[in-house]
């Protein structure tokens, strides 16, 4: 008998979620080698983004693919075309892990280059994060995305990281962020999955911690407040098309995990249907290897 159902795919990292015509791109340009295919790498990559259009939510997800699996491609196109909008906020993107100061210029180019996008703007909140810079400086980084893209799903988790209590914040100030956003916040927004994201960090923290704080993480998830986070999730995410934004699979993935670290698997049967086996390192990867950890849980709803 199959581990998994009918027309379920067997578990897979897939960057690319269910973008179909990024993953076509990401295969082609990860296999080009040599002058020649690189030229013609570059010239997908350009056409795939220029495809995206002012979808800003796509386009977001898009480059941050492309900058994680390329970053070599991104490097050269930018040389070749060093006044290219796309080029730029592609090559800033790139720099974020190794040269954040770096990646903040290239970011404040980028976004001369292309005044409406909000790309060079997460990007260079990413940097200042990534920095350890003083809210003073990352408050007019957030008012220039809110006021190009106010629901950009890569921003949000990026304050809820710099206002963690391993970073910048506190609980307090998670819980005051959380609240203003939810407050305002409709609810098949890009960012539906912010209040969720921040549970299941939270249990990640309590279950690290070790000591007193593990001994009640059975019941974490019975607790009022996050048994209401995951009822609202299934019953404002599930409804087909429901949620249309480029990360809306990984949403669902969050969820599943939720539900099958709740023991709810009769509920998170459904929700792994609809991942369909598409695999992210977070959550699934906090506790080990993230395919066998998504199997596994799959495996039991």
């Amino acid at each position: 008998m199959a581990l998994f159902g009918r027309g379920q795919h067997e578990p897979r990292l897939a960057p690319e979620l269910d973008d179909v015509p990024l993953g076509r791109v990401l295969r082609s340009v990860t296999s080009a080698r040599g002058i020649g295919p690189q030229d013609l790498a570059v010239a997908q990559v350009e056409r795939l983004l220029r495809d995206t259009g002012e979808d800003w939510d796509r386009r977001c997800h898009r480059i941050g693919v492309l900058a994680h699996t390329v970053p070599a491609l991104a490097r050269a196109w930018r040389e070749h075309r060093p006044s290219d909008p796309d080029a730029l906020v592609l090559a800033a993107w790139s720099e974020l892990a190794t040269d954040p100061w770096g990646a903040m210029a290239t970011c404040r180019l980028a976004a001369e280059a292309r005044p409406g996008d909000p790309t060079p703007w997460v990007g260079a909140l990413a940097a200042a994060r990534t920095l350890g810079r003083p809210t003073s400086e990352l408050t007019p980084i957030w008012k220039g995305i809110h006021a190009r893209d106010p629901w950009r799903r890569e921003a949000h988790p990026q304050i809820l990281g710099y206002l963690s209590p391993e970073e910048q914040g506190s609980q307090a100030a998670l819980r005051d962020f959380l609240d203003d956003v939810v407050a305002v916040m409709p609810s098949d927004a890009p960012t539906a999955c912010l209040p969720s994201a921040a549970a299941v960090r939270q249990y990640h923290r309590d279950l690290d911690a070790g000591g007193t704080r593990t001994l009640g993480i059975s019941q974490y998830w019975t607790q009022p407040h996050t048994g209401r986070l995951l009822d609202h999730a299934l019953a404002h995410w599930m409804p087909p098309g429901r949620l249309r934004h480029a990360a809306a699979v990984a949403d669902l993935g969050l969820l599943a995990h939720a539900l099958s670290r709740a023991g709810r698997t009769r509920e998170a049967g459904p929700v792994f249907s609809a991942v369909d086996g598409l695999v992210t390192p977070w959550p699934w990867g906090h506790e080990g290897d993230p395919v066998e950890c998504y199997a596994h849980c799959a495996g039991r709803s």
